[in-house]
């Protein structure tokens, strides 16, 4: 397990290895598990969204392990209740005093399974959880763990027997990602290691710890972004309130998490400063669920994400030189485009 690290360059070796050890488990899905780890940099919460059997479960399992982390699971049914989330007060017969009994949220990292098929009373017990790292219960503020992390998988929307997430809780997730089927070469290889190794779990080992979580995602503050890419930013967010198509645009959390997660992004690419296409990298799945389209988008079957590439594509795009320098620092001169 190596040390807690807090320079960039020690945060991108470190990375490498956590995505290398993840990838023992998780066959064809390198830059998934890349924007997952991204999202846990950032400080933020993430949203895998796809049908069942496409290994969101093992991807928030095998976090956990190579994290060093805490973990616990919640299957979101019909008729979970918000106490299963947070906990709820007993009585005590041989103190004859009422004692909280923790819940699953209290934990480093939770994996919120098939969210979307609880009630939506439920699903905002996890509100506060996710956007404070506490829950209040009975009068009292409880404080979480550190980090305190939620990784949700979510069954889409038309699928039978689901609850729609609030727009409240959709933003609290820093991003969203839909996984897809892997290729068939990958789906061989997937086979060929079960077969191979006798067994039906890999056995991940931890990478870092909770400490060394932590000190990575301070790690992330010294990365650099230029004035110009900020302003690149507010024009990406700003132009999903103008479009059309768009009933609802970005909020500006949307905008906040686009900048960490752009950073994450740079110290991924083995640099201390971000350029324009480390923000492209993760626009769309920082974005496209926080807008919401018109009806008649639904009717015709056009995705959010198909709507936020398009509005990507369509604002102009600054040029960098990461070489020139300023005072130092790696600067970027920038020319619009």
């Amino acid at each position: 397990m190596t040390t807690p690290m807090g320079t960039t360059e020690q945060t991108a070796q470190t990375c490498t290895a956590i995505l290398d050890e993840l990838e023992r488990a998780v066959v064809g899905r390198r830059r998934t598990l890349e924007l997952v780890l991204i999202g846990i940099l950032a400080g933020g919460h993430v949203l895998l969204e796809d049908l069942p059997g496409l290994g969101k479960t093992l991807i928030a399992r095998s976090f956990a392990r190579v994290l060093g982390l805490d973990f616990a699971r919640i299957q979101f049914t019909p008729d979970l209740l918000p106490s299963d989330v947070v906990g709820a007060p007993l009585y005590d017969q041989r103190s004859a005093d009422m004692v909280f009994r923790p819940g699953p949220v209290f934990t480093q990292l939770l994996l919120a399974d098939e969210i979307n098929r609880t009630p939506p009373k439920t699903q905002a017990a996890l509100l506060e959880a996710m956007g404070e790292g506490q829950v209040s219960v009975d009068g009292q503020t409880l404080r979480l763990p550190e980090p305190f992390i939620v990784l949700a998988t979510d069954n889409p929307i038309e699928y039978e027997g689901t609850y729609e997430l609030p727009e409240a809780q959709l933003d609290r997730f820093v991003m969203r990602l839909r996984l897809g089927y892997l290729t068939a070469g990958d789906e061989t290889a997937m086979l060929r290691r079960r077969v191979d190794r006798a067994a039906e779990q890999v056995e991940l080992r931890p990478v870092t710890s909770p400490d060394g979580v932590l000190a990575m995602r301070e790690s992330l503050e010294r990365v650099e972004i230029t004035a110009d890419l900020l302003d690149y930013i507010v024009a990406i967010v700003t132009a999903t309130r103008n479009d059309p198509q768009v009933q609802v645009g970005a909020s500006p959390r949307g905008g906040l998490a686009l900048v960490q997660l752009a950073r994450g992004q740079a110290l991924l690419n083995q640099r201390d400063y971000v350029i324009p296409d480390d923000i492209k990298q993760v626009a769309v799945p920082a974005l496209a669920h926080r807008v919401t389209l018109r009806p008649e988008l639904w009717v015709r079957q056009v995705s959010s994400d198909e709507v936020m590439t398009k509005l990507l594509a369509a604002v102009p795009t600054p040029r960098t030189d990461p070489t020139a320098r300023a005072g130092g620092r790696e600067q970027a001169q920038v020319v619009t485009g």
